[in-house]
């Protein structure tokens, strides 16, 4: 029988809020703790999972639990690691849980966690993690116990930015970075999505700090701070180096409770009216946070970027986890500028999800379902627009400056190719 303990920091501390028990997938469910449901401060641990003394059903458990987990190519290279089914999110859960994003914690029954400590990475283990592909990702995943979200060859690591030193987080260490391989998505990829993120950020766009490590080759790595790690004036120090707090967030799959298979929007499901919803009711900013989540859904049909699904928009709690908001925009890249890629954006506006068709009448529909005046999205779509291509010229100057050669080629594609010219 499965024996999970579920556990959430809150202001560095971990405490337990409840256990997935079952016999297997079919039958696993969570259930709250009595603890801790007794506690004033109680949250739930997802919007999805709402505070309640009966136990979810093993449906609505894996998708939430699952969500935490890598996709795709990643997941399956992990469960080779593991000996397990690629279908067995309990037994991966397991393995990987001890460092998911965000501030839950998955422990198997009583067992201890592993040591935490920091070892610090040499030159020729950042080349070959860069080099090696999306195997070599999937096996440091499983050796550090970390468990992140998403489809792409990604690990966490600890950067230690004083010294521009890089750190293996083993155990329960929090990493304080997430760290891409460049050629295992598409050409140019490093270069795409540091463009695509600071025209976002000229726009008003709240973005990480991304950069490129440079491991001395062609094999470049791409780093975007945490935004769900922060350290304070009263950190821990281990191995010397300052531990951050885990934030906890959840992206919007997982909010609404729909499975990551169905993270794209496929026929109309009002998947943008129903993210609104949720920043209306939970939100400690909904206005501000629902015409930021506008601000994103107009910027990817600009950028051309078809790939913004549920899962790459995501709340972010409070480190004490009395408030949540929307998250800073990740993972934006130009989809359109990639021959042969999909032109159908992850998400519905209006009646419409194709680049080539959305007019402005589909943002007044998409507006108007979800709640807001048709003249306020209208003056965002507008004022976007007008600022875009000044936006994205300074982009590719300043990263050129900066050595991203193709940073110009790469402004002209998404010129040519996105949805830009159809507005």
């Amino acid at each position: 029988m499965k024996d999970l303990h579920i556990s959430i920091e809150k202001n560095g501390e971990q405490t337990k809020v409840g256990t997935i028990q079952g016999d297997g997938i079919s039958d696993a469910v969570f259930r709250y703790d009595r603890a801790w449901l007794d506690r004033e401060d109680a949250i739930p641990v997802s919007l999805s999972l709402p505070l309640q003394e009966e136990a979810f059903s093993s449906k609505k458990t894996k998708t939430f639990f699952e969500g935490l987990l890598p996709e795709g190519f990643t997941k399956r290279s992990v469960a080779k690691w593991m000996h397990a089914d690629d279908q067995d999110y309990l037994t991966m859960l397991s393995g990987l849980g001890q460092e998911c994003l965000g501030a839950i914690q998955v422990m198997e029954g009583n067992s201890k966690p592993p040591k935490a400590r920091y070892t610090r990475m040499t030159e020729q283990q950042l080349r070959e993690f860069a080099a090696e592909g999306a195997i070599k990702s999937a096996e440091l995943v499983t050796a550090l116990h970390l468990s992140l979200a998403g489809a792409s060859g990604k690990t966490g690591l600890y950067f230690d930015a004083d010294n521009q030193c890089w750190y293996l987080p083993e155990g329960t260490a929090p990493s304080t970075h997430i760290v891409k391989q460049s050629h295992v998505r598409f050409k140019d990829i490093v270069t795409n999505e540091q463009l695509c993120l600071t025209t976002a950020k000229n726009l008003g766009i709240s973005v990480p700090s991304s950069f490129a490590v440079n491991t001395e080759d062609e094999n470049l790595l791409f780093a975007t701070p945490r935004y769900d790690r922060v350290l304070t004036e009263k950190h821990r120090v281990l191995d010397g180096l300052p531990v951050p707090l885990r934030l906890h967030q959840e992206d919007m799959a997982q909010a609404l409770g729909i499975p990551a298979e169905n993270k794209y929007e496929i026929v109309p499901s009002g998947y943008c009216e129903k993210i609104c919803g949720l920043l209306r009711d939970f939100s400690s900013n909904p206005i501000r946070d629902i015409l930021d989540f506008w601000n994103r859904i107009i910027f990817n049909d600009l950028i051309g970027n078809t790939d913004g699904h549920l899962k790459n928009f995501s709340f972010l709690y409070d480190e004490n986890l009395a408030g949540l908001h929307l998250a800073p925009a990740y993972d934006i890249v130009s989809t359109t500028i990639y021959p042969g890629h999909t032109r159908t954006l992850s998400m519905y506006i209006g009646d419409s999800n194709a680049i080539d068709q959305i007019q402005r009448s589909d943002f007044i529909e998409g507006a108007g379902r979800s709640g807001i005046r048709s003249a306020v999205i209208l003056r965002q779509l507008d004022t976007m627009a007008e600022h875009f291509e000044k936006a994205i010229s300074q982009a590719a100057d300043t990263l050129q400056e900066k050595g991203y050669k193709d940073a110009g080629t790469i402004k002209d594609r998404i010129l040519e190719t996105s949805g830009y010219k159809y507005l």
